[in-house]
């Protein structure tokens, strides 16, 4: 019997982000920067998380600088700490 290669293909082909089961995704504006790569992130919700930048981030270079929209991962155990996962694009032209 041979295997389809359908299933190979359609894995490449569907590139979808894969988040921690143990993070609760939200997005909120950075508010103040601090040393060492941690901000302050205040949520859409009204309360404020501390985050440091995922790997991904640190290795491309992107810089996040103060007012912009991002995706934060935070942790289910304590939900004042996380990290920024994705930054947002602005709608501006």
């Amino acid at each position: 019997m041979k295997k389809n290669k359908k299933n190979f293909d359609q894995k490449s082909e569907n590139k979808v982000e894969k988040t921690n089961s143990s993070e609760i995704v939200v997005e909120g504006t950075v508010i103040e920067a601090f040393p060492n790569a941690m901000f302050d992130i205040q949520l859409d919700n009204g309360s404020i998380a501390k985050c440091t930048v995922c790997g991904k981030i640190r290795k491309n270079n992107i810089r996040i600088l103060l007012g912009d929209r991002v995706q934060a991962g935070l942790s289910i155990y304590d939900l004042t700490k996380g990290r920024i996962l994705y930054r947002l694009k602005d709608n501006k032209v």
